[in-house]
């Protein structure tokens, strides 16, 4: 084995060590749960591997490869499992291209039960410190450490893009904003393609980079299990940014049952036109009506959080075999 290959090999198996130690250490218990499942929850961005079963008894059933292990860890949850994390594989269809999408890739989630989104952006501070302690990057260190930079979607949008976001709510005015701020933007645009816009086009690649950044307080006119924040036009999320790539995704997780239901339904309808339609969890709602336990839930993509550690420019410093390059040959 070459010794830089050795090198690199050894400090991915350190990263992904401190990240469990850490979990295990603040009293969360490790699960597994199913890559391969019959049934998803909608997501209508997001575009799935479908594969078929074949008992032996005959038929087929039609499976999917999970995007994320969500569905199945909230089960966990919902029977008593108290505060969870897990390390999984995951997988996104058509995510291949640029230099932080590969179509299977590695995503820490974590439940901790009793606690907000807001309780998170500490655990996540935490995580981050233990890792720069285990192993600091050569470079650049200032620019990942806490405390972390706290944004809310209001204040980015009004600071990099110089519009009230909150004056913005109808689906015309967001998408004139787009427009005027550079993004191609359609007339038959919905509000959430339009917020997406504006977002990528004017305020994300003017997001600071002297540290990292949270960016809380989401529109809950783009659709997530996040709960939303009473009597505002948020919802309870955040995303966090390292030296400028988005590496995590919080909610306060919704637990009424009723609007989890409406989610569903909501969402269920809104991907009839992708390529693969996967089957709905129809069980998903009744989770949440025997008195699910208010928790928080975070979704870290490994692959992407220790690129950035190393200093790399692209997910092909630090996946072994990247699809990308096994189709180059």
């Amino acid at each position: 084995m070459q010794p830089d290959l050795r090198a690199r090999l050894s400090r991915s198996d350190r990263f992904t060590r401190e990240i469990r130690e850490f979990f295990a250490g603040n009293g969360y218990v490790e699960v597994d749960t199913p890559c391969l499942t019959p049934f998803l929850i909608p997501e209508p961005a997001i575009e799935v591997f479908s594969t078929a079963f074949h008992p032996a008894a005959g038929g087929s059933v039609e499976m999917y490869l999970a995007p994320s292990p969500e569905l199945w860890m909230k089960r966990l949850i919902a029977a008593g499992s108290g505060s969870i994390f897990q390390m999984a594989k995951s997988f996104r269809n058509g995510d291949l291209g640029g230099r932080l999408h590969n179509p299977e890739f590695r995503l820490l989630e974590w439940y901790t039960v009793g606690a907000s989104c807001h309780d998170q952006i500490a655990t996540t501070e935490e995580l981050v410190s233990r890792l720069l302690s285990a192993d600091p990057p050569e470079t650049h260190a200032e620019r990942l450490g806490p405390p972390f930079r706290v944004m809310t979607m209001q204040e980015a949008f009004r600071d990099l893009a110089g519009m009230d976001l909150a004056r913005c709510m109808a689906t015309g005015d967001l998408i004139e904003a787009a427009r005027s701020r550079g993004a191609d933007a359609r007339d038959d645009w919905t509000w959430e393609q339009a917020f997406h816009g504006v977002f990528l086009a004017a305020v994300e690649p003017r997001l600071p980079r002297d540290r990292p950044l949270v960016l809380t307080d989401w529109p809950a006119q783009v659709p997530t299990t996040a709960r939303r924040r009473p009597g505002t036009p948020w919802a309870e999320r955040w995303e966090l940014y390292l030296d400028g790539v988005e590496v995590a995704n919080c909610y306060t997780e919704e637990t009424d049952p009723r609007e989890v239901d409406r989610f569903m339904a909501d969402e269920a309808r809104r991907q009839r036109d992708a390529r693969v339609v996967p089957r709905v969890d129809e069980g998903y709602g009744r989770l949440f009506a025997g008195g699910f336990p208010d928790c928080a839930g975070v979704a870290l993509g490994v692959d992407r959080l220790e690129m950035v550690f190393r200093g790399e420019r692209s997910l092909e410093g630090v996946i072994n075999f990247p699809l990308s390059a096994i189709v180059r040959g």
